[in-house]
C-alpha cells in the first residue's frame, strides 16, 4: 500500500530538479505544497513520512479538520483556495500561508483573526495574469495600489504573488502568463515596507509545474501529480 504515492512523488521531485536545472537554478530555492483536496488523513501522514512537509488545502473547513487529525505531525498548512470572509476563522489559527489573498475585506480579517492569536500570517496577493473572468485575483496593473494601502495590517506579511495559468495545451501561453507574473515580482520587489517583501511566486500546478520552475516559480502548488489514486 501507498507504493504508488513514494512513485509519483519521486517523479515529481525528479522533474522539478531536472526543469531547475535546465535554466540553472538550485532546487533548494523551490517548495512542494501537496495540496490535499479531498485526500484522506492517513494519505497524509503517509506523504509527510516520504517527506513532503507543506501542505496546502482548497477548504477552509477541511483545512481545520484535517489539521485536527494531524496535529502531531510537524508540516506546514497552506490555505490556497478563494477566500470567503466568514470562513478565515477556521484557517487562520492553523495555517502560515495564506496564497489567494486579493481584497482589503479579505486582509482585515486575517489581520483581525491573526492579531486575537499574537501570530503572523505569510500572504501572497492573488493576480489574475490571464484575464479570465472565472479567476479570481487583481490586474496587475492593480496590484501595486493594493500593496500601498496595507502597511496598518502589521499581523499580514505579504512576501510574493500568486497566479494560475489557463487549462491549456498552449504551453507558450502559459509559459507568457508565469513569465508575466515573474516580471511583475521583478518590478515590485523595489517596494518594500514593514510588511510587504515581494520576493516569492507561487505558481505552477500538476499540469503545468516544469514550465513553473522553468520561468523562476519558488512555491508549487501540486496535487492530483502526487496524490491521483489515493
Amino acid at each position: 500500500m501507498f507504493e504508488g504515492l513514494e512513485r509519483r512523488y519521486r517523479e515529481v521531485m525528479k522533474r522539478v530538479a531536472l526543469a531547475a536545472e535546465r535554466v540553472g537554478r538550485s532546487v533548494s530555492e523551490i517548495t512542494l505544497v501537496a495540496v490535499t483536496k479531498n485526500v484522506p488523513a492517513e494519505v497524509i501522514r503517509k506523504a509527510a513520512g516520504l517527506g513532503m512537509s507543506h501542505f496546502g488545502e482548497n477548504r477552509a473547513q477541511e483545512l481545520r479538520d484535517k489539521y485536527r487529525q494531524l496535529d502531531d505531525l510537524d508540516v506546514t498548512w497552506h490555505f490556497i483556495g478563494r477566500i470567503q470572509t466568514n470562513k478565515v476563522r477556521y484557517f487562520v489559527p492553523v495555517c502560515r500561508y495564506v496564497h489567494s489573498v486579493w481584497r482589503l475585506e479579505e486582509v482585515e480579517e486575517i489581520q483581525k483573526r491573526a492579531d486575537r492569536l499574537g501570530k503572523s500570517i505569510s500572504a501572497f496577493v492573488e493576480v489574475n495574469v490571464s484575464g479570465e473572468e472565472s479567476k479570481a485575483g487583481l490586474r496587475p496593473q492593480e496590484v501595486k495600489g493594493f500593496l500601498s494601502g496595507l502597511t496598518a495590517y502589521d499581523r499580514v506579511r505579504f512576501i510574493g504573488l500568486m497566479t494560475m495559468a489557463p487549462l491549456t495545451d498552449d504551453e507558450e501561453l502559459v509559459r507568457s502568463v508565469f513569465r508575466r507574473l515573474r516580471e511583475l515580482r521583478d518590478h515590485l520587489s523595489q517596494y518594500d515596507t514593514s510588511n510587504v517583501e515581494i520576493r516569492e511566486l507561487s505558481m505552477g500546478m500538476s499540469s503545468d509545474f516544469e514550465i513553473a520552475v522553468e520561468e523562476g516559480a519558488t512555491y508549487l502548488r501540486i496535487g492530483s501529480a502526487i496524490f491521483k489514486g489515493e
